[in-house]
């Protein structure tokens, strides 16, 4: 026989450990876009690495493809379903959205985010051809 409690602090603790995980993705994108037009001005080979800039350009492809659709994150639906099960509040709105407007206290529309994150793609993209990975020799 399963403890309520027990079951509500586990999935409590699942839902924040995929809430940090989610955090760690919006630091990966934001992070590597800086650390690349830093290394560009700087010279840092390190932020030519393919796979890192390859696996940079296929998040923010799928974040932004996902928004775009009208589709919320996976792992904020998969945090939504844990907090649930926790008996927890889900928060109204995507991850990113619902954390700026607890740090800025401004809630802003959907559209803004989107626009946001195509704005963000755009400069990914254009950073990536003309700041390009590059194999080592």
């Amino acid at each position: 026989m399963t403890d309520p409690v027990f079951d509500a602090w586990v999935y409590s603790l699942a839902a924040d450990a995929v809430g940090v995980s989610h955090a760690l993705v919006v630091l990966f994108v934001v992070g590597v876009q800086l650390a690349v037009l830093a290394g560009w001005v700087s010279g840092w080979r390190w932020t030519r690495n393919v796979v890192l800039r390859r696996t940079h350009l296929g998040a923010i492809a799928f974040i932004t493809v996902i928004d775009g659709i009208g589709f919320l994150c996976p792992l904020t639906t998969w945090e939504y379903e844990l907090r649930q099960r926790a008996g927890e509040g889900a928060y109204a709105g995507g991850f990113i959205q619902h954390w700026l407007e607890r740090l800025l206290y401004y809630s802003w529309p959907g559209w803004v985010f989107t626009m946001v994150y195509l704005g963000f793609a755009a400069v990914v993209v254009v950073t990536y051809f003309y700041y390009p990975p590059r194999k080592r020799a």
